[in-house]
């Protein structure tokens, strides 16, 4: 999608996939599956998804040191998918969700469509960082965290989560936590899970997709601290919302379990570009290194910039007006690609009318 989307003179730097191999221990365990078995696997009825939940409680306690309980996971296709069905079990429509702004714009779509209110948790720059005013949050029913922030790049603190948990507390919120990005956080930031500042109010959704670049597997997991969403979505049928096939969970497992070292050299690789961007872009781009994810969240000054861009220096990137509030004067760019071509990026952008 990334490359079919754009005319054959212009550079793809949008969407969040990653223009590099797939990691060795993926496509190994892939091949074999499809040489083997592809009948029924022998985790089908189990609703935590058997080797999916095991292989997420090993990489949140051998990672993060959050010993999280496998009973308590439930498979999805994405996090998009999740999001929604979350909100169909434990909202209505007029109920307020607070979410950081700007924000990964699907997320924005969802609470539009499902008429939940954003309740914005506004972005200020703040250094050559960015930091966000907590609001009041009365007669919101939901905080969707997004940490590592998309599109800023914002690993949060343990002191800027342990203000978030005393708001959800305050305000009786549940805590839906986007922790996709929590493998591309660079030193000396670190990722916090948010279930443990407050397990009993926090979904966790997370996903191997991103960091291992598997966009089109189609798996994810929400571990589901919070006892009142748990019930609800017990009580569903069974495959109401679907399920992942042996692929998406073959794929997520090997990941997690056996990519390290293809991670290891991806976000070195990933570290380089982020610092090759401040030191090549014109300080016109507004650029803020971003501390986790790889995507640049670029202020050019004025709306409307994502099209000048790619009509004058030809390169895609997205609209920060997608994003939300804060993101009119914003585009961003998707640093995850080869050196020649982050490259060809960078010399095309620095020669952009801004």
């Amino acid at each position: 999608m990334k490359w079919a989307a754009v005319e054959p003179d212009v550079i793809p730097a949008w969407v969040a996939d990653m223009d590099l191999p797939t990691a060795p221990a993926v496509a190994d365990v892939l091949r074999r599956r499809a040489d083997g078995d592809l009948g029924y696997p022998a985790w089908l009825l189990d609703p935590t998804g058997g080797p999916l939940a095991e292989a997420f409680a090993e990489r949140m306690a051998g990672k993060f040191g959050w010993r999280a309980d496998p009973g308590l996971v439930r498979p999805f296709n994405d996090l998009n998918q999740a999001l929604q069905v979350l909100l169909q079990l434990w909202t209505e429509p007029g109920d307020g969700v607070a979410v950081h702004v700007p924000a990964y714009h699907p997320f924005l779509d969802t609470l539009d469509l499902m008429e939940r209110p954003l309740r914005p948790i506004r972005m200020e720059p703040d250094g050559g960082t960015w930091r966000f005013e907590v609001p009041d949050l009365s007669g919101c029913r939901v905080l969707l965290l997004v940490n590592p922030h998309n599109p800023t790049g914002r690993a949060f603190t343990l002191a800027e989560l342990t203000e978030l948990a005393e708001h959800a507390e305050r305000h009786d919120l549940l805590v839906i936590s986007d922790e996709i990005h929590a493998d591309l956080v660079y030193g000396p930031h670190r990722h916090i899970p948010f279930a443990t500042i407050l397990p009993g109010r926090t979904v966790t959704l997370t996903s191997a997709t991103k960091a291992f670049n598997l966009g089109g597997i189609r798996c994810s997991v929400a571990h589901l601290g919070h006892p009142g969403v748990r019930a609800a979505l017990n009580a569903q049928p069974p495959f109401v919302y679907g399920s992942p096939s042996v692929f998406g969970v073959e794929a997520t497992v090997a990941a997690w379990r056996h990519g390290d070292a293809w991670l290891a050299e991806t976000v070195a690789l990933l570290d380089r570009h982020r610092h090759a961007i401040a030191a090549r872009l014109p300080e016109a781009f507004g650029y803020r290194v971003p501390e986790a994810t790889y995507l640049a969240w670029l202020d050019v000054g004025r709306p409307g910039m994502a099209e000048v861009i790619e009509r004058e220096a030809r390169v895609r990137l997205n609209d920060g007006a997608s994003f939300g509030p804060g993101g009119e004067r914003c585009v961003r760019l998707n640093f995850a690609t080869t050196e020649a071509i982050l490259d060809e990026i960078l010399t095309r952008l620095s020669g952009a009318p801004l």
